[in-house]
């Protein structure tokens, strides 16, 4: 998919839709309570510290759940694809909703392990996920 619809990026979001210039997933961490969370913020969701910023996690991860849109919601985007919430292997609780790519609508399960992959678009880098044996 291409042109898709892009993130406004600001000074808190930056860097995660920027890190695949660096082919790394990098995730909001707090360094008072270890924490990852997701989306972006400048406070940690679990211990309310100011002490966060970007860590790089491993990019693997395995469909928690997903869908497949049939809804052609956006002229840029083809359908039918899959709409899935990733479990971020490395960031206990921390989700991403994505696409799985790279393969049939069919192919796709809960449990499935994926790897992250990132597609440029002007200065965002989408992170999308594809489908690891």
């Amino acid at each position: 998919m291409s042109n898709r619809p892009l993130p406004r990026l600001d000074s808190v979001n930056r860097d995660f839709w920027t890190c695949g210039a660096d082919s790394e997933l990098r995730l909001q961490h707090c360094n008072d309570c270890q924490q990852f969370f997701h989306p972006p913020r400048p406070v940690c969701r679990h211990c309310l510290s100011e002490n966060v910023g970007p860590k790089a996690v491993a990019g693997t991860g395995v469909v928690d759940t997903y869908t497949v849109n049939y809804q052609k919601w956006h002229p840029a985007i083809e359908v039918p694809f899959i709409i899935a919430r990733i479990a971020i292997d490395g960031a206990p609780g921390v989700y991403l909703t994505s696409n799985v790519i790279g393969c049939e609508i069919d192919d796709v399960d809960i449990g499935d392990k994926v790897q992250v992959t990132f597609e440029l678009q002007d200065d965002v880098y989408l992170p999308l996920f594809e489908k690891v044996s």
